[in-house]
């Protein structure tokens, strides 16, 4: 009859033979859970104590104890051996040769939207605007309600709207600051208001998040002709040459009259490219007269004063100052990209 003191001896031995012969931590991690794990050898063994009497069960018990700790400990030898070998062979071969040159430090830059930024509020800071901002999370009172864009306005389909559970959104536009800044103070008011926007749109010219520059001026006898020459002087100013600029009629519900703002193609100079799609002109921005509701809105009389807003988008600006296709060229973080701009 098989001694069992004998066996577990002999699987024992044979144990430590392969642990012993593991080269790697994943034939080690193998080895154990050959002999240690859920169906192993020896965790068979164990199991197998149930069907001995007891005192045969006390001795073989103690015994295969024995052999799991001493398997045990001769894994965690050779686990710590491998360990020490890996990372011997890692030092050496990330060994430092500290008579090479060094490599010095690369010079950041500011990406290029936040240079356009930068450079629009300038621009309106030379002209006389303040520079104002406001929360990103809005209530539906200062982000469309207070902009004579009531629940039912069908204009509320041109903003797909980021909404949150209580009722609150993301900003579909820096309009409510516009609103915010006339509750706080009386006119006379000439401010811009740069910021990022929210809206459910992705592809070659939009994305979810994106910047957009608003403007705002209020005070007595302001007219569509000084929102012109506004408009026309910082268009100039921003692409650094003579540009033509022209007004098309569209429909805003903030402002009354409205229109959308062409410029001259910056790229041909209107005589027809790729850019402007051979028309030789570029839509750039939203304006109008402020509409009378939104004045009403924040108890100003729109009797006695008037005023006007106007809204581009600083990424799309960016995209023509810099020539860029694609806007999401902005967002890919490739520094092979943006290095261009620094």
């Amino acid at each position: 009859m098989t001694d069992p003191a004998q066996d577990l001896t002999t699987l024992v031995d044979a144990a430590r033979a392969d642990i012993r012969a593991c080269a790697t931590i994943e034939q080690l991690e193998q080895v154990r859970v050959h002999l240690l794990g859920k169906k192993g050898v020896i965790t068979e063994q164990l199991k197998s104590l149930g069907a001995m009497d007891a005192e045969t069960r006390k001795s073989a018990g103690a015994r295969i104890n024995e052999a799991k700790s001493s398997v045990a400990a001769a894994l965690d030898a050779r686990r710590a051996q491998l360990d020490a070998e890996q990372l011997a062979a890692q030092l050496a071969g990330d060994t430092l040769d500290v008579t090479l040159p060094g490599r010095g430090q690369s010079i950041g830059g500011l990406h290029p939207i936040t240079r356009v930024r930068r450079r629009i509020e300038q621009i309106f800071r030379g002209a006389g605007f303040a520079i104002a901002d406001g929360p990103e999370i809005e209530d539906d009172w200062h982000n469309f309600e207070a902009l004579n864009i009531p629940a039912n306005h069908p204009a509320r389909a041109m903003h797909d709207t980021f909404y949150f559970p209580d009722g609150r959104l993301l900003r579909t536009h820096t309009s409510p600051v516009q609103i915010r800044v006339l509750q706080q103070q009386p006119p006379p008011v000439r401010v811009i208001v740069p910021g990022r926007v929210y809206r459910m749109d992705s592809d070659m010219t939009h994305t979810p998040m994106f910047h957009q520059v608003e403007g705002l001026v209020i005070d007595e006898g302001i007219t569509f002709a000084n929102l012109k020459a506004v408009l026309h002087g910082f268009m100039q100013e921003l692409f650094e040459k003579e540009v033509k600029m022209r007004l098309r009629p569209s429909y805003f519900p903030f402002t009354e009259p409205s229109a959308e703002v062409d410029i001259s193609c910056v790229a041909c100079g209107g005589s027809g490219c790729r850019v402007c799609k051979t028309t030789g002109w570029l839509e750039v921005a939203g304006c109008g007269v402020v509409h009378p509701n939104v004045l009403r809105a924040v108890n100003v009389d729109p009797e006695r004063y008037t005023g006007f807003a106007f809204g581009m988008g600083i990424d799309r600006l960016t995209m023509l100052r810099y020539n860029v296709g694609d806007i999401r060229m902005y967002f890919e973080n490739d520094l092979r990209f943006l290095r261009q701009f620094a």
